[in-house]
């Protein structure tokens, strides 16, 4: 079986290396040791020093040559939006205070996993709040390695 031992970040592989994608939810995309298959169906195992959490567009080395590409997997998640920056911050506030992953959106609002409880609290505080399928990356925080997406 294939071991893929070392990751390259987004957009520093180029794609003629590719041999297949592999697709994964935000939980699956932080692992360090596990069985994996390919979206072709081959497998592999993944086999990192430490637990390192993989990005949309980061390409694991295979030992044999050829990479795979990290796909993030459209989840059940809730995009949530307000008028306002300062009602964006307080709904973000509140969702932080439960220790929530969010992602912020490009377009101001964020992005939790659904939760029905969740949903409720922030169209409770006047957030509007749409469920969809849709790719999760949430913020790493501020304790994160560097602080940056670095796999150094």
């Amino acid at each position: 079986m294939q071991r893929a031992t070392t990751i390259l970040q987004a957009k520093s592989w180029s794609d003629d290396d590719v041999l297949s994608t592999v697709t994964l939810t935000f939980d699956d995309r932080f692992r360090r040791r596990i069985k994996m298959k390919a979206d072709d169906g081959s497998s592999f195992l993944l086999d990192l020093a430490e637990a390192t959490r993989l990005e949309e567009g980061d390409a694991l080395i295979l030992e044999n040559g050829g990479v795979i590409a990290v796909k993030a997997a459209e989840e059940d998640v809730l995009d949530i939006f307000c008028q306002t920056a300062a009602e964006t911050a307080r709904i973000a506030w509140h969702i932080g205070n439960r220790h929530t992953p969010v992602q912020v959106l490009e377009e101001g609002g964020l992005r939790i996993t659904y939760d029905h409880v969740l949903q409720h609290m922030v169209e409770g505080l006047g957030a509007i709040a749409t469920r969809k399928q849709a790719a999760f990356s949430p913020e790493p925080g501020a304790y994160a390695e560097g602080n940056s997406h670095d796999h150094g």
